[in-house]
């Protein structure tokens, strides 16, 4: 196999082994850029005297026989929010086209120690808002398996990359989907991990902005040995924290998917998902089955489909409010006054949780407490739930539209995009930990992924389910054109 599709694991053991260099190796992800990207526009900051020097040091070192970590010399690049010293964390704004950052995001200081080489940042969409990337500074970002359609967002541009073999590796960020819908979109990996347990600082708009409730940070890749690979790098407390916590991830032991009890889900009346989606799910709960996996179908749910989704609209809305005007925010609370109480559809649900008053915030948080009680005794039952994570494969790019009104064509039914959180908030209004892995293909040559939850904190669990299904069902398949 070319190394530009390879795993980073792999990588770093084609360089510890010098078959290639660190240099050859960056020199061919950057003639790939060169060559791919104008078309793509997934890469949009490449600093390449920054990662040659870098390069040139891990052989270097590695000549001298040391090894700078299980990532020595592998570039990779990062979702452009992270902070990279010396470049712009923009989040898209054209107010902050001229920002740059003082010092590396905790996860790039970490993965540099690993052995990285972080040679660029790739595109996300205007304040991280959108399951396409694009924005005023950077310009839009495309699918490398059909130009026509989104990435996903807001890691669309990391997405990309990793699908057109321009990077080895990827770090993006989720608080609705962020990591898993460009992963599926893409073809790639992805994984959004426990709640907290991998530092953000860095990662915000201001130097002062709290973590945001929901939001996660974790890596995207190729492989899926890579995401736990990534994982035990970045994860872990900040040293700066007062008081820091220790982490201790529990370990997965189990190597044999007949070990396993997976719950499948493959379609929801309440948000349907088409046939192609529903089909690869169904194919991915026979191969389990043909395993000797125990697979549950349809399981009874913690709580009823509406009530989930709305539950997670609540608290997401509720943490990404803090970044609205003053003049923004009275605008949204007059909307939301225009709609009756009763009004479930996405918009008045969007703008109530938006302007809720602090004592409405409270107790849905105190619903999800109740929620996170009830999947601890959902998982008593089952290791994991297999689900679909968007209604269609990578849908055509829908930039002059509002999510509100933004459709799905789902088996020739106009269903509304949003929901989609209905599918992200299985896993994020929890805080559980949730794996994106490949399940198939569309009728039009298009990725669908399959989403693996599980408990909190059992991460190792759901990369393991998908580093088996890798090994035995199927993995990443590179988009044609780009070899």
């Amino acid at each position: 196999m070319d190394p530009w599709f390879m795993g980073a694991a792999e990588l770093a053991a084609e360089i510890r082994a010098k078959r290639i260099s660190a240099t050859e190796l960056l020199d061919g992800y950057l003639a790939r850029i060169n060559h791919f990207n104008p078309a793509l526009n997934a890469i949009i900051i490449v600093d390449e005297e920054a990662a040659r020097r870098a390069a040139t040091a891990a052989d270097e070192a590695l000549a001298a026989g040391a090894d700078t970590g299980p990532l020595h010399g592998v570039p990779m690049t990062i979702k452009e929010s992270f902070d990279l010293a010396g470049h712009p964390s923009t989040f898209g704004r054209p107010d902050r086209r001229n920002h740059a950052a003082a010092r590396d995001a905790l996860t790039v200081q970490r993965l540099k120690a690993a052995g990285a080489i972080v040679m660029g940042k790739s595109n996300v969409p205007l304040d991280l808002a959108e399951w396409q990337s694009f924005n005023e500074i950077y310009g839009v970002t495309v699918n490398p398996f059909d130009t026509t359609r989104t990435p996903g967002g807001s890691s669309g541009g990391a997405a990309a990359a990793l699908a057109a073999g321009m990077t080895g590796l990827e770090i993006g960020s989720d608080i609705g989907g962020s990591i898993r819908v460009p992963a599926h979109c893409c073809g790639v990996y992805g994984h959004k991990p426990t709640y907290g347990i991998v530092p953000l600082r860095g990662h915000a708009l201001g130097p002062d902005e709290a973590d945001p409730d929901i939001m996660v940070a974790g890596p995207l890749s190729r492989r899926a040995q890579d995401l736990r690979l990534s994982l035990d790098i970045v994860a872990g407390a900040d040293p700066e924290a007062p008081g820091a916590w220790q982490l201790d991830l529990p370990d997965e032991p189990r190597t044999r998917l007949r070990d396993f009890r997976i719950a499948v889900i493959t379609n929801d009346a309440a948000y349907p998902v088409d046939n192609d989606t529903s089909a690869a799910l169904e194919n991915a709960a026979k191969h389990l089955e043909d395993e000797g996996a125990t697979v549950i179908r349809d399981p009874e749910m913690p709580m009823p489909s509406d009530a989930l989704w709305l539950l997670y609209l609540t608290v997401l809305r509720g943490a990404t409010s803090g970044r609205l005007s003053d003049e923004q925010a009275a605008e949204i609370a007059k909307k939301a006054a225009g709609f009756s109480a009763g009004d479930m559809n996405y918009d008045p649900v969007q703008f109530r949780s938006l302007s809720q008053r602090h004592q409405a915030w409270l107790h849905a948080c105190d619903r999800r407490e109740k929620l996170r009680s009830l999947w601890r005794s959902f998982f008593g039952n089952v290791d994991a739930l297999l689900t679909p994570m968007m209604a269609t494969a990578a849908f055509p790019h829908m930039r002059d539209l509002k999510r509100q009104d933004q459709y799905l064509d789902v088996d020739g039914t106009q269903r509304p995009n949003a929901d989609t959180y209905y599918w992200i908030g299985l896993a994020s209004a929890a805080h559980l930990p949730s794996t994106l892995a490949p399940a198939g293909m569309s009728k039009d040559g298009l990725p669908i992924g399959m989403q693996i939850i599980g408990p909190e904190a059992h991460d190792r669990r759901c990369i393991r389910l998908a580093e088996l299904l890798e090994e035995s069902f199927r993995g990443f398949t590179p988009p044609p054109g780009y070899d």
